[in-house]
């Protein structure tokens, strides 16, 4: 009873030794390992978007919502320990051995894990060498394509209260590959899918999520909101390189130092505060640190009525900008001013945005019942309107609707109106963009999404856009070039980029290439039909039949009513032959589609 089940990565680790040391000196081997965890290991897996499942004394459990943010923690904290460990003697060392396995596990009510993958991480955790990383074959199948590690196969081995053997494959840290290309973790470089570094030549800030202090979690979308905002705001901005929400939102709650932040996004400046609502009042506190040194630029506080927290953000955003006035190199320009908006409808379309970043039916639905509220309140609401034109063509896209045509045309229609209440508000143009993307008018789609970033030249979404009217125009070399740009402001970027990625790739006749990203996209979400499908076309390209259809029955396994057709009607290419050359790699492998 309260138990879930689920495919997770797992890494285990302990103290290589951890008796030996803690009988010569007990309490220093404690602090040491205390020191470790508080400046090295905890922040490292919080990066890496690790869970800690639980301490076993000189032992640990960790969950990663991927093998790569597995590997990349591990080999973060294994190169660190190389360094800590440079002229202390053997006998008094700290090193760790690491398992990672990628399977079955179960979850109980308390967030415990426990099954088959915990127990398989464990004993590969034991095979492995001090300062080493042992990965299962899952495991390293995921990553194989990205390290640039020595590598030792170890074989079929038979591990502990385990029915079959599993393949294992020994990560030395410290040792350089000579045949892979590099994996994108050590230092957390910004590299894009053209392989070239994404670093910013302009001021660059992470405004993290606003802590919530009303004492309400009920009211946590209210100070994510304020932030969401902000960096809408500053984004604005082309002389500032502003770090997407779905990156800088990561950090939320995590024990991670400001530079370590600053460091992971490739930013200079981070922005933190909280927002603290109680009745008509409310009170926003933020700062500015300059993450070089860890220094304040810039503080303050605001205590104002509720109805005031327009005026609160628009203050907010000019005074930051105010104290990155030097570094800027050009004219910062003003905002509009304080936004004419009922904040009772502004607290409904709050809620609505978060629903709708769930990208699920269920989250859709609300995210358009909240947006509709906050329309009754206020009729002119145009950012409203732009959510709800936004949730039908979402609608659309993944025929969520009874009728998906009607719904495309209701999209379009509610972005129009978006956009002829509100010109300057870049969302309206997203929305409007998308929706002529999807209604084949691609020439509209282009110009909308170029309206929009002349507004938001940090828009994540307007440029994902963008990269996907260029890949459906034809122009993929163009589309790597505008992912790239994409990444750097999002680093921590969804996994539907990595879909892009691979479809330009695809265009291309890259075909290994866009295996890598599909491979990528499916260790952090292995229920993508539409990516299985391209992988077997991919495959069938490259004549390797049987990994062919091995992917397409994946892709049929997790959608029984995947539809060639469907995709050949609904797909807007304007060279009909780009979406022939798919159905032409399943040809090849054999299927019958």
């Amino acid at each position: 009873m309260g138990e879930t089940r689920k495919i997770a990565a797992i890494l285990v680790a302990d103290v290589v030794g951890y008796s030996r040391l803690a009988s010569a000196d007990e309490d220093r081997i404690l602090a040491r390992l205390r020191t470790l965890r508080s400046d090295l290991i905890d922040p490292t897996i919080a990066v890496h978007n690790g869970r800690v499942v639980k301490r076993t004394g000189d032992g640990s459990l960790i969950e990663f919502r991927s093998v790569v943010d597995a590997v990349r923690c591990a080999v973060e904290v294994q190169t660190a320990m190389v360094e800590r460990n440079a002229g202390v003697p053997p006998e008094l060392r700290i090193e760790f051995r690491v398992g990672i396995h990628l399977g079955d596990v179960v979850e109980e009510s308390d967030g415990d894990l426990m099954g088959d993958g915990v127990n398989i991480a464990a004993r590969l955790e034991g095979l492995a060498e001090p300062g080493a990383i042992c990965l299962s074959e899952d495991a390293y199948r995921q990553v194989r394509a990205r390290l640039d590690l020595a590598v030792t196969d170890l074989g079929e081995t038979q591990l502990k209260n385990i029915a079959q053997p599993i393949r294992v494959y020994s990560l030395q840290v410290g040792v350089a590959s000579q045949a892979k290309p590099v994996l994108l973790a050590q230092t957390r470089a910004l590299e894009g899918p053209s392989g070239r570094s994404s670093v910013p030549d302009k001021p660059s800030i992470a405004v993290l999520a606003f802590n919530n202090m009303s004492g309400d979690p009920e009211q946590e979308y209210f100070s994510d909101g304020i932030s969401e905002d902000i960096i809408t705001d500053l984004s604005r901005l082309s002389e500032l390189h502003v770090i997407a929400r779905n990156s800088s939102f990561v950090y939320k709650k995590a024990a991670v130092s400001v530079q370590d932040v600053a460091k992971a996004l490739g930013v200079r400046y981070v922005l933190e505060g909280s927002v603290r609502k109680a009745g008509n009042r409310v009170r926003v506190t933020a700062q500015l640190i300059d993450a070089s040194h860890g220094g304040h630029v810039w503080a303050s506080r605001f205590d104002r009525d509720l109805t005031d927290i327009f005026a609160v953000q628009d203050e907010l955003t000019q005074e930051i900008v105010g104290a990155l006035k030097p570094k800027l190199t050009g004219g910062t320009g003003r905002f509009a001013g304080t936004r004419a908006v009922n904040i009772e409808a502004y607290e409904f379309f709050l809620r609505g945005r978060e629903q709708a970043w769930a990208h699920t039916r269920a989250g859709n639905i609300a995210a358009r019942g909240l947006a509709e509220a906050a329309i009754t309140i206020d009729p002119d609401y145009a950012a409203a309107h732009a959510l709800i034109a936004f949730t039908h063509v979402l609608d659309y896209i993944n025929a969520w609707s009874s009728d998906p045509e009607r719904s495309l045309r209701i999209g379009q229609e509610l972005a129009e109106q978006a956009v002829g209440m509100a010109e300057d508000q870049p969302n309206g143009h997203f929305a409007l963009g998308l929706a002529c993307l999807w209604g084949r008018e691609l020439d509209r789609a282009w110009a909308e999404t170029q309206r929009g970033l002349a507004l938001s030249p940090n828009s994540v979404q307007l440029l994902m856009l963008m990269a996907h009217v260029q890949i459906f125009s034809g122009d993929s070399a163009g589309a790597i070039e505008t992912l790239d740009a994409s990444m750097g402001l999002d680093p921590h970027y969804p996994e539907l980029l990595l879909q892009f990625v691979a479809e330009a790739r695809f265009s291309l006749g890259q075909y290994e290439q866009a295996i890598a990203a599909i491979e990528q996209r499916l260790d952090r979400n292995p229920r993508s039909d539409v990516a299985y499908a391209l992988l077997a076309s991919c495959y069938g390209h490259l004549g390797r039949p049987k990994e062919s259809r091995q992917s397409w029955e994946h892709a049929l396994q997790i959608n029984p009513g995947f539809s060639v057709e469907r995709r050949r009607r609904v797909l807007p290419f304007r060279n009909p032959e780009d979406f022939e050359r798919r159905v032409e790699g399943l040809r090849k492998a054999g299927l019958t589609v």
